[in-house]
């Protein structure tokens, strides 16, 4: 058993040494983008969904004073004449139309509500580690990493090419890892990964 101590750190700083002229460290749980399974595909219930930050305007017909607009709050609600506090975040605008109808029967015979989104919430990710420019930037629906790598002034001298990974909440926390040659070049399933809002790029 005495040999086996000086052997086992022998073994460790081997491994050590190995990891670290290849750069190699431990990067933590993740899976390949093109490992990634398919999400499948799943009908939009009637539309757009609401959600915090969409700046929203609701329409009584014939009743101004009923009739307000206003952005849904981070508790997933707006303040409605009459009816105070109401849940918006996660409804259509047609669903919540029909729920407002329902309750401003108390005030108004046959109300007749329509709700439309004027602006629609922004979409921001946040852009961390070896970037020129790493912060929280404003992105289109449809844009891919390489065009928020760019943003981000493109990787520094400290980057690893092979270690750039997505980290994703929902609807399970993800890390999902990228090249930095199949991003530029559009290969595999990077070419086709689209980011959504609350996305983290990290470049180790």
């Amino acid at each position: 058993m005495s040999s086996w101590v000086p052997l086992q750190r022998r073994a460790g700083l081997v491994c050590a040494l190995i990891l670290g002229m290849a750069g190699c460290a431990n990067v933590g749980k993740y899976v390949w983008v093109d490992d990634l399974p398919e999400a499948p595909a799943r009908p939009t219930p009637g539309g757009y969904i609401l959600a915090t930050g969409d700046l929203i305007s609701v329409r009584v017909y014939n009743q101004e004073g009923m009739s307000t607009r206003g952005r849904i709050r981070s508790d997933g609600k707006i303040s409605l004449p009459f009816l105070n506090d109401i849940q918006a975040a996660g409804y259509t605008p047609s669903t919540l139309a029909d729920q407002l109808q329902t309750r401003l029967k108390a005030f108004v015979n046959l109300a007749v509500v329509t709700v439309s989104v004027e602006e629609g919430r922004p979409t921001t990710i946040s852009v961390l580690g070896q970037v020129v420019k790493p912060g929280i930037v404003q992105i289109e629906q449809g844009t891919r990493v390489a065009q928020v790598l760019a943003q981000a002034g493109g990787l520094n001298d400290f980057a690893h090419s092979d270690r750039i990974f997505v980290i994703r909440n929902t609807p399970a926390p993800e890390r999902i890892r990228f090249t930095y040659a199949a991003i530029t070049r559009a290969e595999g399933r990077a070419a086709t990964f689209v980011l959504q809002n609350g996305d983290v790029v990290v470049v180790e």
